[in-house]
């Protein structure tokens, strides 16, 4: 199925949406130090980052006997200063890059494969993950070996779909989504089979919420684990964005010179890469790299110069949002998968139904 043009498009200029976008994501990031059980004004949560990020800057200047004073008079306790930096900060961190991962590799799997119903886990990434992370829970393995494993896993789960559907007659995008529908299968067995395995008091709970979703108990350590790999996802799209466009004129593209099969692999690599990146670090968070795009597409138009950046922007501010809402709105914490299906399906059948000159 190929993707319409939106015949609303171009009637407001896409950059200055994007700009708003921007402007959202700030106000949020800001916004979310402040919300918690334990109340850190924003004030104090603006002189907290700063002090922490000129503190090097400073020991510099005082090294230098220089006489400016660039961190700010300590107007706050230690515990607000815990709570900003080593437990909000991570998390916030964590929920901006894998909403922005999950709604550029959705954004980059429509555009390969013309079809709006692609999303992050249409070729077993996440399934292949979720295995992963649940063989290594009944192996006793700690939570980098867990993450280490999922990322692994997607993978490996990916490439094995990848060759299956170059091996398979007939036209190769759809051969590599019909292989992804099948491997993606096989290891949703898999995983059930482990939970079956699974001791019932101790590695059943932990794969079952792992398998939710969530951003609970975020250190830096995750952040630093997931950056390097979504870094080397997304620069390449950002710079191959414009040539996107080319794969829904598969003909014309190769009259220009285009390889459209080796443009193909590198898009869907680093979609993969980013799928991967995201589910080690945070579980299954589903419909985020499949309604942001599409809203975006509402917002902003089809052509991917605009179009992966503002999903970008649009997946960090709304997973932002959903994670704010998941540990604020009862007592016990909502896993974040749970979360972002309750408000994506509802939310993907108004984008669905809605008018398009209403957006």
């Amino acid at each position: 199925m190929t993707l319409q043009k939106h015949p609303a498009e171009g009637r407001r200029s896409p950059e200055l949406r994007i700009c708003a976008m921007l402007l959202l994501l700030a106000g949020l990031f800001f916004a979310s130090f402040a919300l918690g059980r334990y109340g850190v004004p924003l004030p104090e949560v603006a002189r907290i980052l700063w002090s922490r990020a000129a503190a090097p800057l400073q020991a510099l200047l005082d090294r230098m006997n220089f006489p400016l004073s660039l961190v700010p008079a300590r107007t706050w306790t230690d515990n607000m200063e815990i709570a900003v930096v080593n437990v909000r900060l991570p998390r916030i961190l964590l929920a901006c890059m894998v909403g922005c991962a999950l709604s550029a590799a959705g954004t980059a799997y429509q555009c390969v494969f013309q079809n709006p119903m692609a999303a992050p886990d249409i070729l077993g990434a996440s399934s292949g993950a979720c295995f992963g992370a649940a063989l290594a829970i009944l192996l006793g393995r700690g939570g980098a070996g867990v993450t280490a494993s999922a990322f692994l896993f997607s993978l490996s789960t990916v490439a094995l779909v990848y060759g299956i559907g170059l091996r398979a007659a007939g036209r190769q995008a759809v051969s590599i989504l019909l292989a992804g529908v099948m491997v993606s299968s096989l290891f949703s067995a898999g995983t059930s089979y482990l939970k079956l395995v699974a001791d019932p008091s101790s590695e059943l709970p932990e794969i079952t919420y792992w398998l939710m979703g969530s951003l609970s108990g975020t250190k830096l350590r995750d952040v630093g684990f997931a950056l390097p790999p979504m870094l080397a996802g997304l620069v390449p799209l950002l710079l191959l964005r414009w040539r996107m466009n080319l794969l829904a004129l598969d003909e014309e593209a190769k009259s220009m010179g285009v390889s459209v099969g080796r443009l193909r692999l590198i898009v869907i690599l680093c979609a993969t890469v980013l799928t991967a990146a995201s589910v080690s670090v945070s579980g299954m968070i589903g419909w985020v790299g499949l309604v942001v795009p599409h809203l975006c597409r509402k917002l902003v138009g089809n052509d991917c110069r605009c179009l992966l950046p503002a999903a970008m922007l649009l997946g960090a501010a709304f997973l932002l949002l959903a994670d704010g809402c998941a540990r604020n709105l009862i007592a016990t914490e909502i896993p974040i998968g749970i979360l972002t299906a309750f408000i994506g399906a509802p939310f993907f059948i108004l984008l669905m139904t809605r008018k398009e000159e209403l957006l």
